[in-house]
C-alpha cells in the first residue's frame, strides 16, 4: 500500500465497474476501475464526469456505474482532478536522498565510501586561536554512491559532463510522480510506456515510485528489481521529459546480460537520469517541484545529489 503524503489531508478514490455508450454508436466497458476523487463524498454523477475527463472521451451519451466504493487511498494522478496548489503557508520540502556514510553499499559489487580525517578537531587547536577548532575530512568514493545523477558523459565520451549541465534542467522541475508499487510483479518487472501514457510529461521530471527503496542497503536490493523498458524510455524522450528518476537499483534491467537501453536512449537524448531515490511515496502525483543538482565536476559523469521536492503545504 502506498505511504500517505506527510502532513496532507487523506486522498480518496472510487472503485467501480462501468459501461459507457456513445451518442454516435459503440460503447466502452471496464471492470475494477479506480479513479482519483476530489473528496470523500463525490456523487455517482460527479464520478461519471471525472471518468469521462480522465479517459478523454467525446460524444458520450450515457455512463452506467456499478458497485461504486469510495475508499481512502493515495491519488495516482487521474486526469480531471486538479493538482494541489500552494496554500498560504507556502511549501514543505521532502528529502528524496539516501544518506551517505562510510561503508555504504549502494550498488552491489561497487566499492563503498571511506571517510578519514585530514585534520582532527584536536589537532586543529594548535593552528587556531584558543576556543577555535575545525574538522576537515576526506571522503573516497565512486560517483555511483547513494542517490546520484547520471550525465550524458557517463554513457558517451562526447556527452556533457557534470560541469556542462544546464542548471535549469535540474532545479525546480515540475514533477510527475508515478506511484507503481502495485503495478508490476516479479514476472513482469519492466515499466512500459502504456503505464505512463496518461500524463503530460513535457518539461517534467518523471519520478518512478516502485517501493524498491525499502530494500536499499540489503542484498535483496540488487536482485529482481523493477526497471524502465527501452520502449518506455523512448516514449518519455518523444513526450518531452527532461529527467527520469527511479527508487530502484538501476533504471535498466541489470539482469539482462549487460544491455542498457534506458541509459543509452535517455542520456543520448540529453535526458538526465537519477537513480536510488527514496521516499517518493511522500509525494503527490502532481504539484511538486523536483531538484537534483550535482557539483560541477569536469570530466566526470555521475555524482551524488541531494534530491528533494518542494510540495504545497
Amino acid at each position: 500500500m502506498l505511504r500517505a503524503y506527510a502532513d496532507r489531508m487523506p486522498d480518496y478514490r472510487a472503485h467501480f465497474d462501468f459501461d459507457i455508450r456513445f451518442a454516435n454508436g459503440g460503447g466502452l466497458a471496464g471492470s475494477g476501475f479506480r479513479l482519483d476523487l476530489p473528496g470523500a463524498h463525490a456523487t455517482e454523477d460527479e464520478i461519471a464526469r471525472l471518468l469521462i475527463a480522465h479517459l478523454g472521451l467525446a460524444l458520450v451519451d450515457e455512463v452506467e456505474l456499478r458497485g461504486v466504493r469510495i475508499v481512502e487511498e493515495a491519488h495516482r494522478g487521474s486526469r480531471g482532478v486538479d493538482a494541489p496548489s500552494p496554500a498560504a503557508g507556502g511549501t514543505r520540502v521532502v528529502d528524496l536522498s539516501h544518506p551517505i556514510r562510510a561503508g555504504l553499499v549502494t550498488y552491489p559489487g561497487l566499492p563503498a565510501p571511506t571517510i578519514t580525517p585530514h585534520l582532527t578537531r584536536e589537532d586543529s587547536r594548535a593552528r587556531y586561536a584558543p576556543g577555535t577548532e575545525f574538522a576537515m575530512d576526506i571522503i573516497h568514493m565512486i560517483g555511483n554512491t547513494g542517490t546520484y545523477l547520471d550525465s550524458p558523459f557517463h554513457r558517451y565520451a562526447d556527452g556533457s559532463d557534470l560541469a556542462g549541465l544546464d542548471l535549469s534542467s535540474l532545479v525546480g522541475l515540475r514533477a510527475e510522480v508515478f506511484h507503481l508499487e502495485d503495478a508490476w510483479d516479479v514476472s513482469r518487472r519492466g515499466i512500459r510506456s502504456a503505464t505512463l501514457a496518461d500524463r503530460d510529461v513535457r518539461g517534467a521530471a518523471v519520478l518512478l515510485h516502485t517501493g524498491w527503496d525499502g530494500w536499499f542497503g540489503q542484498p535483496e536490493y540488487g536482485e529482481g528489481a523493477p526497471f524502465l523498458t527501452g520502449e518506455a524510455a523512448q516514449w518519455l524522450i518523444d513526450a518531452g521529459a527532461v529527467l527520469v528518476g527511479i527508487d530502484s537499483v538501476n533504471i535498466d534491467d541489470t539482469e539482462s546480460g549487460g544491455e542498457r537501453p534506458a541509459h543509452s536512449l535517455l542520456l543520448g537524448a540529453g535526458v538526465h537520469v537519477v537513480e536510488h531515490l527514496t521516499n517518493l511515496g511522500a509525494l503527490p502525483p502532481r504539484g511538486a517541484r523536483f531538484t537534483a543538482a550535482p557539483p560541477a565536476v569536469e570530466g566526470f559523469g555521475t555524482f551524488p545529489v541531494r534530491a528533494f521536492a518542494e510540495v504545497p503545504a
